[in-house]
């Protein structure tokens, strides 16, 4: 479903929508054939239809109008209607484990729980004159906007909230999803994303990689004053326990100085205050970990590690998928991997009269779609959420314990930060007299930032 060529762009569209509220197919009536008897309709007999587009910004009219011409008709696969089987195994979800013979209400609940972004389309033109779709192009995108909302929701609602449809919400939910409509002014809306991306070499409409995403994510962060998270996106498969330290650890100071100041800022007079002046505080964590796991598919060696990070009770799952197709990883089943994903268009929803945001397509309510580990693309990202410190020292003490007793590491975790690497300098908002999603309103307005390398290899 993604860009496959690089001179003329070739995309596939997958005609998809959403049928309805929260789910990406239809409902099939009681006497619906079994997944074995599913078939594709005869209209659809090609299920996916191949569009040759030259992703000028003039050009998104060629995109839409393929998505029209099959916006009334829906394919049905039959691994997409899987339900869980019947198992005593356990199925872990983002840190969380249900017995699935049990708990099956528990578990679907837990998943719808959470956000899901998928494909849209008839928002404003990204760039003001730009594709309003990101269909064919913005999957991983979507996958970035799911695992950084899994991230703020453990941070303002924490990982036991439960979503239920039609009931009321705190106010933070609904901060959390303005957060991500498809709006330039909106901190991580689609629009800011694929703009922050032409400082990562992307053009607009052009697939990201796992990494890509964490570096704009990593970025956007930096005018999000009300979330306030530390990001931090690992280098050359190696965690730095004492960069991250020095990110997320600031100075809550009286009323007369300002707060969130780094440790190293403390001055002297400062410090002659006492300590009545200031105490240390720590800056949540969203740490992300890009990985290659093989050169053209995933080494069997680091499945049981991969596995582990899903225990984790800071887990926020992986970013990855098939070649050219990303998805959400949330959990696993045995040697399945439990995943959202974001290849369904919908309309654009924006806030209502009242200031708050119609729900209901923001969560899927059919069960999951699972994958065989060993059919997963090698680059991934994993992600993890620390809220305090403690989390953090937690989070250390399991990967030394799980993940580095293996011969073949996944990825290595070091106290202190490499001789031979640049120092290391947490990211600062650059000095610019806009704030907020205002500042990346063009894509001249990129150049304070530094081009990021992008070492994800892409499968073909």
């Amino acid at each position: 479903m993604e860009r496959t060529g690089s001179s003329g762009r070739l995309w596939e569209l997958q005609s998809e929508r959403s049928s309805g509220q929260g789910g990406a197919f239809a409902t099939l009536p009681d006497s619906a054939p079994s997944g074995a008897e599913l078939r594709v309709p005869g209209s659809l007999a090609a299920t996916v239809v191949k569009w040759p587009v030259e992703l000028a910004q003039d050009d998104s009219w060629r995109m839409e109008s393929v998505l029209s011409k099959y916006e009334n008709q829906i394919t049905i696969f039959a691994d997409y209607l899987e339900e869980f089987p019947d198992t005593d195994e356990l199925v872990w979800i983002l840190g969380k484990q249900h017995l699935l013979k049990t708990e099956k209400s528990k578990l679907l609940s837990d998943i719808s729980a959470r956000l899901w972004f998928t494909y849209r389309r008839k928002f404003s033109p990204i760039g003001g004159t730009g594709p309003s779709s990101d269909a064919g192009w913005g999957c991983m995108l979507r996958c970035g906007q799911m695992m950084l909302a899994q991230a703020l929701i453990c941070r303002h609602l924490g990982r036991d909230w439960k979503w239920e449809k039609q009931k009321e919400q705190p106010k933070e939910y609904q901060q959390i999803l303005q957060c991500f409509l498809d709006r330039k002014d909106c901190c991580y809306s689609i629009h800011q994303m694929a703009q922050m991306g032409v400082g990562e070499g992307k053009s607009i409409g052009e697939w990201f990689g796992p990494n890509t995403v964490a570096q704009v994510l990593k970025k956007l962060a930096l005018f999000d004053e009300w979330n306030s998270l530390a990001v931090y996106v690992s280098m050359d498969n190696t965690v730095v326990i004492e960069d991250i330290k020095k990110m997320c650890r600031t100075l809550s100071l009286s009323a007369d100085i300002p707060a969130e100041r780094p440790l190293e800022s403390l001055t002297a007079s400062t410090q002659s205050k006492g300590p009545s002046a200031c105490c240390t505080a720590w800056k949540p964590l969203l740490l992300i970990v890009p990985l290659r796991l093989g050169i053209n598919q995933i080494n069997p060696v680091y499945v049981d590690a991969f596995k582990e990070c899903f225990k984790m009770p800071q887990s926020l799952g992986a970013l990855g998928g098939k070649p050219n197709n990303a998805y959400y990883f949330i959990g696993f089943l045995g040697d399945e991997l439990i995943f959202l994903d974001p290849h369904t268009t919908q309309t654009f929803v924006d806030t209502e009269e009242n200031g708050t945001v119609d729900d209901q397509t923001f969560h899927c309510l059919q069960p999951p779609q699972r994958m065989n580990i060993l059919n997963l693309d090698p680059s991934v990202a994993l992600g993890f959420f620390c809220k305090e410190e403690k989390d953090f020292d937690s989070w250390c003490s399991l990967v030394q314990k799980e993940i580095l007793k293996e011969n073949l590491r996944m990825f290595e975790l070091v106290q202190k930060h490499p001789s031979h690497w640049p120092p290391f300098v947490p990211p600062a908002k650059p000095e610019v007299t806009t704030t907020g999603a205002e500042f990346i309103d063009s894509t001249e307005q990129l150049e304070e930032f530094d081009l990021e390398e992008d070492f994800e290899i892409l499968s073909i």
